[in-house]
C-alpha cells in the first residue's frame, strides 16, 4: 500500500529561537506532497505550560499527541504512515504506535542530537530533547508510554554529535546500538546493527539536522560534519531492502523564510522518496 503523510506542524517541543518556523516548514513540505494521500492535523498554536512535569509547554504536547493518536486511529493498521513535523516531538505519537503494534520492530533515529534526556536530566527542558527516551517508557506522565512497547536494544541511533553528558552516560550503560557519521559512509553498518536487533521491520526517523548544514540550511540547531544527502538517502533504502518498512518520520525544517525554504526543498523530498518510494525487485527480495 502507498505510503499516507501525517502533517504534524508542532513547534512547541523546540527550544530554537526557530521554533515557531517548525510549523511553517511543515507546511511548506505538505505542499509537495500528494494531497490525496496527506492528512493534516491542525495543532494548537498556544505555546503551553510545564504543569510541574519538567517539560517546558507539556500541556500542549501532551494535547497534540492525543490529537495525533486520534487520527492514527483512523487509519487502516496496514497503512504505512510517515509523520511530518515539525519537531521531533510530533512524531511520538507515531514511533510508539509503531512500536506497541509489531513486537518485531527496529527503531532506526537519525538525528544529531541525542534525544535521550528525561525530564531530570534535561538541561533546557525542551521536548525535543526527550523523545526517544519518552518513547523508551522514561519521561513525564502523559507522554510516556507505561509499560514501554520498546526496549533499548531495539534502537539505533545514527548520526549524533552533539550529546549531553547525561545521554553519553545513558547510551554508555544501554543496549542501544550508536553509529557516528564516519560509520554511515556506507550502509552496510547500519544495516548490520539493525538486523542485530533481530527485527523484521523497521521504523525511520529523520530529523533534518543529521544532514550536514551545507545540504540543509532551514534547522534549528545545525551541527557540522553531518551525512550528506548521498549518505542518508543510501542509508534509507539499504533499510528497507532488507527490513519492512512500517513508518517513519521527516522533522525539523525550520526555514527562516519561505523565500529560503526552496533551497532546501529539494533534499528533503529526496529523503522523502527514498522513504516511500518503489524498490527495485532486487532490493526488495535481498
Amino acid at each position: 500500500m502507498a505510503a499516507r503523510f501525517l502533517v504534524v506542524p508542532q513547534w512547541q517541543g523546540s527550544g530554537s529561537s526557530r521554533a515557531m518556523r517548525l510549523s511553517d516548514g511543515a507546511n511548506i513540505i505538505a505542499g509537495d506532497l500528494p494531497a490525496a494521500s496527506t492528512t493534516p492535523v491542525e495543532v494548537r498554536v498556544e505555546a503551553g505550560e510545564a504543569l510541574g512535569t519538567g517539560v517546558n509547554r507539556y500541556s500542549s504536547i501532551h494535547a497534540i499527541k492525543q490529537q495525533v493518536e486520534a487520527v492514527l486511529d483512523t487509519f487502516a493498521d496496514d497503512e504505512t504512515v510517515i509523520t511530518v513535523g515539525g519537531d521531533c516531538g510530533a512524531d511520538l505519537a507515531g514511533a510508539t504506535r509503531a512500536a506497541e503494534r509489531y513486537d518485531d520492530l527496529a527503531l532506526v533515529w537519525f538525528d544529531a542530537h541525542g534525544d535521550l534526556n528525561t525530564p531530570d536530566s534535561s538541561p533546557s527542558g525542551t521536548f525535543s530533547g526527550m523523545v526517544l527516551r519518552t518513547i523508551l517508557g522514561d519521561g513525564a506522565e502523559g507522554l510516556a508510554p507505561q509499560p514501554a512497547p520498546l526496549s533499548p536494544e531495539r534502537v539505533v541511533h545514527a548520526g549524533a554529535r552533539d550529546l549531553d553528558d547525561a545521554e553519553v552516560e545513558y547510551l554508555a550503560s544501554s543496549d542501544i546500538r550508536s553509529l557516528s557519521v564516519d560509520q554511515l559512509s556506507s550502509p552496510d553498518a547500519l544495516v548490520e546493527a539493525a538486523l542485530a536487533t533481530g527485527a523484521s521491520r523497521v521504523y525511520i526517523h529523520v530529523d533534518l539536522d543529521v544532514l550536514d548544514p551545507s545540504v540543509i540550511e532551514g534547522v534549528g540547531y545545525p551541527e557540522p560534519f553531518g551525512l550528506s544527502i548521498d549518505e542518508l538517502t543510501g542509508a534509507i533504502r539499504a533499510l528497507r531492502g532488507r527490513l519492512q518498512l512500517v513508518g517513519g518520520a521527516v522533522t525539523g525544517f525550520a526555514p527562516a523564510s519561505p523565500d529560503a525554504a526552496v533551497g532546501d526543498l529539494s533534499p528533503i523530498l529526496r529523503v522523502l522518496g527514498a522513504l516511500t518510494s518503489r524498490l527495485p525487485a532486487d532490493a526488495a527480495a535481498a
